[in-house]
């Protein structure tokens, strides 16, 4: 039986890495699925596999961008169920001091403009919608919302500031709205892109030399997770079995919380 049959969605970031991995599983378990994502290929590749979906290409930052994406859903489905929020760049490890004082202002910008303030502009954009059915939202925190060494200093930063976000709304939203979190690990396919301001843009995460053989090594159960793997936390996290969540993480991470 489908877990999430008949479930109006909105996923942003959708047309890569766990983002598609959640749009493709979503769809696989009976959603209604929207999505809102940056890259014009990205939107085009998955026009093409999924024409079923309704596909706003724009910018997750943006509120107004956000809005057009939700009235959109809002429109084919007639209201609004769940929405999730995979969006976010990464710092490859870049420590404080090797921030240059020229690169410092833009690089803190980016990370929290696309890693945090992408978040809150989404939920300020579904709330509305959400309130009226009793919605869910989903939020991508990370092993680096937990601890240190998984990235670096503004992306641990950020995605603290994710984790803190997710228990506030949680708080705030309740009753009418339950907010959760999926955590992943390191992940195998991800195209999660470096920041611009440091001059990263082109650089993918997923595509590090040793990448399957690192992730191994990183986790006690020495696995190298999908981000198929990931995708059925946010599936559980949007059915009925999640009723009775709120402010909650779950962590798809090879147990790196375990042993430190």
């Amino acid at each position: 039986m489908a877990q999430l049959k008949d479930k109006r969605t909105l996923i942003l970031g959708a047309g890569s890495g766990i983002g598609r991995a959640v749009t493709d599983r979503y769809l696989e378990e009976g959603a209604q699925v929207a999505a809102l994502e940056l890259s014009q290929d990205k939107c085009d590749q998955l026009a093409t596999d999924h024409p079923e979906v309704v596909l706003t290409c724009g910018d997750a930052v943006s509120i107004d961008h956000n809005r057009t994406a939700v009235k959109r859903a809002t429109d084919a489905f007639g209201g609004l169920d769940v929405l999730v929020n995979c969006v976010g760049l990464f710092d490859f490890y870049t420590g404080i001091e090797d921030l240059d004082d020229q690169v410092f202002d833009a690089a803190f910008d980016e990370a929290f403009r696309v890693n945090v303030k992408s978040q809150l502009a989404s939920v300020k954009a579904a709330v509305p919608a959400l309130t009226e059915t009793g919605g869910t939202i989903i939020l991508t925190a990370s092993t680096s919302s937990f601890y240190p060494g998984r990235g670096g200093i503004l992306y641990i930063a950020s995605k603290f500031a994710v984790r803190g976000a997710v228990i506030a709304l949680a708080h705030e939203l309740a009753p009418d709205i339950t907010v959760n979190s999926v955590a992943p690990g390191g992940t195998l396919d991800t195209d999660l892109r470096g920041l611009s301001a440091l001059g990263m843009n082109e650089r993918s995460l997923g595509k590090a030399g040793n990448r399957a053989k690192d992730l191994k090594s990183s986790n006690p159960l020495g696995v190298a997770l999908t981000a198929r793997d990931h995708a059925d936390s946010y599936v559980f996290l949007a059915s009925p079995a999640a009723r009775g969540m709120t402010g909650r993480f779950l962590h798809p991470d090879g147990g790196a919380g375990v042993k430190r």
